[in-house]
């Protein structure tokens, strides 16, 4: 039987890779987004042969994205599972044992463990909060049966037998966004609580590759972008 200790040192681990993935699908939307939100990167595309290029890439990012985002919810035990890590954090014999070796690496001469359980309880319940938005919810829940039942029939495989009626796979873009955003809450406060580390990674990962993105799609405006080595400006 796996102790208390073994699953601490499991879920710490799934924590890492959880951070990993959310770094991906942070990749890939932030370098995906200016192609929908760019209104002069998409009117500079116009109708051209290169915009049929540029279409199939935008539809690689996002499809990325997704299968980032599914990774981090997926079923397998083997998996990421941040539904599995929610599952340990609603014990309360691993919670304490985690309240426990969180206080104990404080290397405090004194108990501080009450305060540590004060200062991880609000985390916990937050990200249990929003796995039930997307698992017990009347709303949201269906965004995240819809996309894995996405990944599942057209994403990680090509289903042909008895698909799903492609309108029960519709999502907008909107509600990808949230539930994107909050994915990345639930990796941040994993983080925060498990390995007590501070790492903002919607903003200070996502500043990083807007940044990165930004000059990337000034460079796919060509000779019209102020900079590139074949600068042209428009004829008065």
């Amino acid at each position: 039987m796996t102790t208390i200790e073994e699953k601490l040192l499991q879920a710490k681990v799934a924590v890492e890779a959880a951070q990993d993935e959310a770094l991906l699908a942070i990749q890939f939307h932030e370098t995906w987004r200016p192609t929908i939100a760019d209104a002069d990167l998409r009117k500079r595309m116009g109708h051209s042969f290169a915009t049929h290029s540029f279409h199939i890439i935008r539809m690689a990012l996002r499809r990325e994205v997704l299968l980032a985002l599914m990774r981090l919810w997926d079923k397998d035990s083997r998996t990421v599972k941040v539904t599995g890590i929610a599952e340990l954090l609603r014990d309360k014999a691993f919670f304490g044992e985690l309240v426990r070796q969180r206080a104990g690496n404080l290397g405090y001469s004194f108990d501080v463990a009450d305060r540590m359980r004060e200062a991880l309880e609000p985390k916990r319940d937050r990200i249990l909060s929003l796995i039930r938005k997307y698992t017990h919810g009347k709303e949201h829940s269906t965004v995240l049966d819809r996309l894995t039942t996405l990944r599942h029939e057209q994403l990680a495989h090509r289903q042909t037998r008895q698909p799903t009626d492609p309108a029960g796979l519709q999502h907008t873009d909107e509600e990808v966004e949230e539930f994107y955003q909050d994915t990345l809450e639930i990796v941040e406060l994993m983080l925060s609580v498990f390995l007590a580390r501070a790492f903002d990674i919607a903003g200070e990962a996502g500043d990083v590759y807007r940044h990165h993105a930004k000059y990337f799609w000034a460079g796919v405006c060509g000779e019209r972008t102020e900079g590139h080595p074949l600068f042209k400006p428009f004829a008065e």
